[in-house]
């Protein structure tokens, strides 16, 4: 929790922006919620004293106040043009609504401008870019989206370019970054099942995502070959954040597989099995990408260069919860094994 007061009051406002969305019973209400979580968010973001953050915020506000205008502009034509209770009976107007609801959450092809925010925020920030604020979004998405053409192409979209983009990256954010927009192909596929379904996958992607991050945040690493550099003495921040890194990707022991598992499930029952297989492959991609991060530090490779003193000796708070971060993503899937064979 911040010790900033501030912080603590625009932490407390951008949650209530999010249940005010999700309990709201109208679409004004709806965009009233996005807009109270949005202007708590900017000053989260921006920092005097740091340039990229405050260029990353305004971006953020840019595209965000871009979205939140379409979206009110969409529902209020569609009020004017019909009758307010029969916006489901025109087959377009969810995709419609849709789309300023997908620029929010930076489903793909409306993910232009998600690495370049990520880029320049911290890593607090970043954790509630790819957890907290997709889930007021995702929400009210829920609603409206049904398995169609519409649909099905901006989950492939999604997946594909999440698993293609972060191929070529350095920077541990922007790989972040990709793997969220993979991810959120995922949800919105576990959408048109069922919102059940959708909160387990958001809630162990959530989990899995604040792992990374908070591993990541000790071991002081902003990009890939500094991965290899981490001190001597930290070789336990270095497992866990690989082995949260394998977890998001999906690797079968880990809790990140849980929910991939359910979804392929759920896909094959609702005869859309190609699907599943295309996705199961993008999701293979960028499992090879947080290998080729940790294979080096698993072949126990490392150097160490002179300069490398106590500046990255973590305070135990933070090893704590990362620690039992891990711990959770390591031995998860096998912990609700034993529970649904109990029950």
């Amino acid at each position: 929790m911040p010790s900033n007061s501030t912080k603590i009051l625009l932490l407390t406002t951008l949650m209530s922006g999010v249940l005010v969305s999700v309990s709201s019973n109208s679409w004004l209400g709806a965009w009233m919620g996005l807009e109270i979580n949005l202007m708590s968010f900017i000053p989260l973001m921006s920092n005097v004293k740091n340039m990229y953050n405050t260029e990353a915020s305004l971006k953020y506000f840019i595209v965000q106040v871009l979205a939140s205008a379409t979206l009110l502009f969409m529902v209020v034509m569609k009020t004017l043009t019909e009758d307010l209770f029969t916006l489901d009976e025109n087959a377009y107007t969810p995709m419609i609504i849709c789309t300023p609801l997908l620029l929010k959450s930076g489903a793909a092809p409306l993910h232009w401008w998600f690495p370049g925010v990520m880029e320049g925020l911290s890593w607090e920030n970043c954790a509630l870019l790819m957890t907290v604020q997709k889930a007021a979004p995702l929400m009210l998405m829920s609603y409206l989206i049904e398995i169609n053409t519409f649909t099905l192409s901006i989950i492939l979209m999604s997946t594909v370019v999440g698993a293609i983009g972060g191929l070529n990256q350095t920077s541990m954010r922007k790989i972040l970054t990709y793997s969220s927009i993979n991810h959120t192909g995922w949800m919105l596929i576990a959408l048109t099942m069922g919102e059940n379904l959708w909160m387990a996958y958001f809630m162990v992607y959530s989990t899995l995502a604040l792992t990374v991050v908070s591993a990541i945040k000790l071991s002081g690493a902003s990009f890939i070959n500094q991965t290899m550099m981490t001190n001597k003495e930290a070789t336990l921040v270095k497992f866990m954040m690989f082995t949260s890194l394998l977890s998001l990707g999906g690797l079968p022991p880990f809790l990140g597989f849980l929910p991939k598992w359910i979804v392929i499930q759920a896909m094959i029952m609702n005869s859309l099995a190609p699907m599943a297989t295309l996705m199961v492959v993008t999701s293979l991609i960028t499992l090879y990408y947080y290998l080729k991060i940790s294979y080096s530090s698993f072949m126990i490779l490392n150097t160490e260069p002179k300069w490398n003193l106590s500046s990255y000796k973590s305070k135990k708070t933070s090893n704590t919860k990362a620690l039992t971060l891990s711990s959770i993503s390591l031995t998860g899937m096998m912990v609700c094994t034993i529970i649904a064979n109990i029950y």
